[in-house]
């Protein structure tokens, strides 16, 4: 019945709900769109932004028809300023900021930043030069937005500089973890090639610990960066968890943005655990793989969900039910080792002295079954605990402490930055935040390794 299903869905269908789900602007739609900027002097726009990228100055460079200019001030700021363009829940910050909320509405800056940085890539425009070699080398362990970010600035610096990446491509969650139709691949790899093209090696297929030591790179490199990010989706500790249909939410977004697209969501019934970004996407990414009913189930209500608004309403407009309150006992298969039923039961948010927020109890004899047939499970993301212990560095449950200034980890030559450094209630785990801690620890890097210069060459 899967694979009769299947044949419903071509390749030219997959192709199509695989594309990106949002236009760009045409040339005339950027250029009215950048008129109505009011190029504020003290521009709270540039302030909301992580990066302080010189919002009036690239809008007001497409009002003129100067592209490669406005390309080049946004990326000049925010190295991953193309995916940016995409993924910032700039309601929240930039377009969040904007003079005109109280007015009419924001300038779209997401997108007009995506329409210059598009018309980059399309004009294939090298974006930065490497720096004068200064005989200094630096390792970062990954090649995502923190990592590009820090080596971007170290190229530039005149540092020698490898990234060591586990997977066959660098980017990191811009490449593997956010679903094709809000991010194509190639919009991060081209920002990945950004990076090469100032000399900076990238070491695909190599994991620190199994392909090359830690106390290698000690000895080898004047610093090193940890931006290794986060890890898989962690167990949800219930019965069947082991039952066919039973998907990673980080693998099953992998797989289509690699352009493997799996046959059996065709006509399925399918439910996601978790309700942020990713399990978001995870359901999107059903519904497009020919998921019959897709439903998103949250043991905390609307107003506790992390996902983004914009994500939210995605969500809505392809039709993921969203049941709120609930939370999974037990997964219930059939004969054949399949995933049949779901077992749930009814939460309440009841004040405890945990964190300082509601907490979902469990109402007492609420349970219900569920006919499901897919189970996909989106409840964040395990650390690099391996990793860390192999630098023996201090953390907390796999949050790496750093000095908040220099991203100085308790290892002297050990600096971190990105999602490894990320802990859960203490601001955003977004990527242009990541890119931005890059940057500050490439700045102070480069100041250490000048006062130790200096130092020696006093003595």
């Amino acid at each position: 019945m899967g694979n009769l299903l299947h044949n419903l869905l071509t390749d030219e269908d997959l192709e199509k709900n695989f594309a990106e789900s949002r236009p760009s602007y045409n040339a005339q739609g950027a250029f009215d769109e950048a008129n109505r900027c009011l190029y504020c002097y003290d521009a709270p726009c540039i302030k909301a932004c992580p990066t302080g990228i010189d919002i009036p100055g690239f809008i007001k460079k497409i009002a003129s028809g100067n592209l490669e200019g406005s390309a080049k001030a946004i990326m000049e700021e925010n190295p991953i300023g193309a995916s940016c363009g995409r993924v910032c829940p700039t309601e929240v910050l930039c377009e969040g900021a904007c003079v005109l909320n109280d007015s009419t509405s924001p300038i779209m800056i997401g997108d007009l930043q995506r329409y210059a940085t598009d018309w980059s890539i399309r004009n294939e425009q090298v974006m930065f030069k490497a720096g004068k070699r200064n005989g200094k080398r630096i390792a970062i362990i990954g090649g995502g937005p923190a990592g590009l970010s820090a080596a971007r600035e170290l190229g530039r610096m005149g540092y020698e500089v490898t990234i060591f990446e586990a997977k066959n491509e660098a980017g990191g969650l811009d490449t593997h973890g956010i679903v094709p139709f809000r991010l194509p691949k190639d919009i991060s790899l081209w920002e990945v090639e950004q990076v090469e093209n100032l000399g900076v090696e990238i070491r695909t297929n190599t994991e620190v610990g199994k392909d090359v030591s830690a106390t290698d790179l000690v000895s080898s490199y004047d610093a090193i960066i940890l931006t290794a990010g986060m890890s898989k989706v962690p167990m949800l500790n219930i019965g069947g968890e082991d039952l066919k249909g039973v998907y990673d939410a980080i693998d099953l977004v992998e797989e289509v943005k690699n352009e493997k697209y799996p046959t059996e969501f065709v006509g399925k019934r399918v439910a996601i655990i978790g309700a942020g970004n990713t399990a978001v996407d995870g359901a999107t990414t059903s519904v497009r793989l020919g998921a019959d009913n897709v439903k998103i189930l949250y043991r905390r209500t609307e107003a506790e969900m992390s996902a983004y608004d914009f994500e939210y309403e995605f969500a809505k407009q392809d039709n993921v039910e969203f049941r709120w309150l609930i939370t999974p006992k037990r997964i219930i298969g059939d004969s054949d080792g399949y995933v049949k039923q779901l077992e749930c039961v009814r939460m309440e948010l009841k004040e405890t002295e945990f964190d300082g927020r509601l907490q979902p109890v469990e109402i007492e004899g609420s349970e219900f079954m569920m006919d499901l047939d897919i189970i996909i499970k989106a409840i964040g993301q395990t650390r690099h605990h391996q990793l860390i212990d192999e630098f023996g560095l201090e953390h907390h449950n796999g949050v790496v402490k750093v000095d908040n200034e220099t991203y100085l980890t308790s290892h002297p030559k050990v600096y971190a930055a990105g999602d490894v450094i990320f802990e859960k209630g203490i601001g955003e785990a977004m990527a242009v935040t990541a890119a931005q801690e890059g940057k500050e620890t490439a700045y102070a890097i480069h100041q250490q390794l000048n006062e130790s210069n200096e130092s020696e060459a006093q003595v």
